[in-house]
C-alpha cells in the first residue's frame, strides 16, 4: 500500500473514530441532563453547532500524524494523540474563561476522553496490521550506484521500515552477486523481469544517474506495462524523507525541474498573503501581552537593549532588517564575524535560553510578517554574510531566495538549528522540497507542528 493510499485510510478510519466519540460525549453529556435526556430535542435545543464540528478540530489537530513516517511509529503516534488532546483541552479552557455563555464542559470533556482512547486503539491496531511484513512492498532497486547505496543508507534509519528491499539490478558484471550496503546485486537489465516474477517484487526504483543500458531501460517498461509500480531515486527519496538529495542532483536540475514545479499560483499567494495577516496581527498582539514579562526578565538578567535587529535577505535577495527580543549577551559578534547559533552557544544569557526554547524571542516577527518582509511559513532568514559563504559549498543554496523567508518553516520543524555545512545541507534540503511542493495544506501542517514544538520547548 502507497503513501497515499494509506493515508487516504488513516483519514477515514479517524472519521470513523471521531464520530464515534461524539456520539459518546453527546450520550454522556445527555445523561447529566434531567430534562431532556438523550433525544432529538436535546440535540436540538441544547447541542450548539460548533460541538457537532469537534471531530474536524481533532482531525486537524492530529495532522501531521499523517505522515506516513510517524503514523508507523507507536511513540510519535502516542506524542501526537496526547498533544492534540492537551492542545483541545487548553484551548476549550482559553473559551471557557472569556465565554459569556456557560460551554458545555462534561460534552467536551467526554469527546477529548472518548476520542483519545478509540484514536489511540485504532492507530495501534493501524501500526500493528500495516507494519507486518505480509503488506510491505517488495522493492528492488535499479542502480547499485551512489544513489542506490545512499537510498538504501537513508532507509536504514527509517523503523519501522517502509518497504522491503530485496536486491539491486547493476549492469556492471563486477557488482553483480556483491552486496552493497548489505543487500545483494542479484542480477543486469537482462535478468530484471525473471526476478521479478521469482521474487514477487512490487515495486522499481530507478536510481541510475548516468547514462542506462538500452536493455534495463526496455525491461523497465515492460514491467510498467506488467503492473509492476515503477518510481524515480528522487522522488522516492522526497516522499520518505520529506527532503530533495541535492548532493546527487545535475547542476543544471535547478532549470530543468525545480523552477517550473515551484511557482505557485496566484490563489495561492492570494491566501498565503491573507493568512500572514492575520497570524502577523494575532502574533502582535501577543507580543504586546508578553512584552512586560520579557521587559521586566531581561532587564533583570542582562539589562538593555530589550530587542534586537539584524540585517537579512529576503525575496529575491532583497535585504530588511529582522527583529527578535535579545537572547545574547552585548556584542556578541563584536568582533564583527557572523556565526549562526549552536545548540550550547555560550554567547545566549539565561532569560535568552528559555526564550529560545520557548520560541518566544521570535515574537517581535510578526512585525515582519505584518509588513510583508516575511512570511508565516518558509525557509529560515539568514544573513547576507551566511548566504555568501554556504552558496559556494551547498548546491542550489540561494534558491531558498525564491520564497519568502518564513518565521517558521519545513526544515525547522523537520530539523532545527544547524551548525556546519553539513547540518546546514540537510536543512538545505528539506526547504527546497517546501519551495518545491508549497501548498496551503503543506503550510497549515507547519504551522500545527510548529504549535508541537513550541509546547515542548523544543527551541534553542
Amino acid at each position: 500500500m502507497r503513501a497515499g493510499e494509506r493515508r487516504m485510510l488513516l483519514l477515514i478510519g479517524d472519521g470513523l473514530v471521531t464520530i464515534i466519540a461524539l456520539v459518546i460525549a453527546l450520550y454522556f453529556w445527555a445523561q447529566g441532563d434531567a430534562w431532556l435526556n438523550f433525544s432529538w430535542e436535546f440535540l436540538d435545543q441544547r447541542v450548539p453547532t460548533w460541538f457537532i464540528l469537534l471531530p474536524i478540530v481533532w482531525i486537524i489537530l492530529l495532522i501531521e500524524l499523517y505522515d506516513v513516517r510517524r503514523a508507523n511509529n507507536r511513540s510519535d503516534t502516542l506524542r501526537g494523540i496526547a498533544l492534540a488532546a492537551g492542545i483541545g483541552m487548553i484551548a476549550y479552557l482559553l473559551f471557557f474563561f472569556v465565554a459569556e455563555d456557560p460551554l458545555p464542559r462534561r460534552g467536551v470533556a467526554g469527546f477529548v476522553l472518548a476520542a483519545f482512547v478509540l484514536e489511540l486503539g485504532w492507530r495501534m491496531l493501524y501500526i500493528r496490521i500495516f507494519t507486518a511484513p505480509q503488506f510491505m512492498r517488495r522493492v528492488l532497486i535499479v542502480g547499485a550506484g551512489r544513489a542506490g547505496s545512499t537510498l538504501l543508507q537513508h532507509l536504514r534509519q527509517i523503523y519501522p521500515a517502509p518497504f522491503h528491499v530485496v536486491g539491486f539490478i547493476d549492469d556492471d558484471p563486477s557488482k553483480i552477486g556483491q552486496e552493497v550496503e548489505g543487500v545483494k546485486v542479484m542480477g543486469g537489465g537482462s535478468d530484471l523481469l525473471t526476478i521479478i516474477e521469482r521474487e514477487y517484487i512490487s515495486d522499481l526504483i530507478f536510481a541510475i544517474t548516468g547514462e542506462m543500458n538500452s536493455v534495463t531501460f526496455h525491461a523497465l517498461l515492460k514491467a510498467r506495462e506488467q503492473g509492476i509500480e515503477v518510481s524515480t531515486f528522487s522522488s522516492v527519496y522526497e516522499e520518505l524523507l520529506g527532503r530533495v538529495p541535492i548532493s546527487l542532483l545535475q547542476s543544471d536540475w535547478i532549470l530543468r525541474s525545480f523552477v517550473d514545479q515551484a511557482h505557485a499560483n496566484a490563489f495561492y499567494d492570494l491566501a498565503k498573503r491573507l493568512l500572514d495577516l492575520l497570524g502577523g496581527l494575532v502574533g502582535c498582539l501577543g507580543m504586546l501581552i508578553v512584552l512586560p514579562f520579557v521587559a521586566l526578565a531581561t532587564l533583570l538578567d542582562s539589562g538593555f537593549p530589550l530587542f534586537y535587529s539584524q540585517e537579512r535577505l529576503g525575496l529575491y535577495g532583497k535585504p530588511y532588517k529582522i527583529y527578535k527580543f535579545r537572547t545574547m549577551v552585548r556584542d556578541a559578534e563584536k568582533d564583527g564575524r557572523a556565526r549562526p547559533a549552536s545548540e550550547n552557544d555560550e554567547r545566549v544569557t539565561g532569560v535568552g535560553r528559555f526564550l529560545r526554547r520557548s520560541h518566544l524571542d521570535e515574537l517581535p516577527q510578526f512585525f515582519n510578517v505584518l509588513v510583508g518582509d516575511m512570511s508565516l511559513v518558509g525557509p529560515r532568514a539568514e544573513r547576507p554574510q551566511l548566504i555568501e559563504k554556504f552558496q559556494d559549498k551547498i548546491p542550489f543554496y540561494r534558491a531558498r531566495l525564491f520564497v519568502k523567508p518564513g518565521l517558521t518553516g519545513w526544515a525547522q520543524i523537520n530539523f532545527g538549528y544547524a551548525w556546519n555545512i553539513d547540518t546546514n545541507t540537510i536543512k538545505q534540503e528539506y526547504d527546497l522540497y517546501y519551495i518545491k511542493h508549497r501548498n496551503l495544506v503543506l503550510d497549515v501542517i507547519i504551522l500545527v507542528r510548529t504549535v508541537s514544538t513550541v509546547f515542548g520547548l523544543k527551541g534553542r
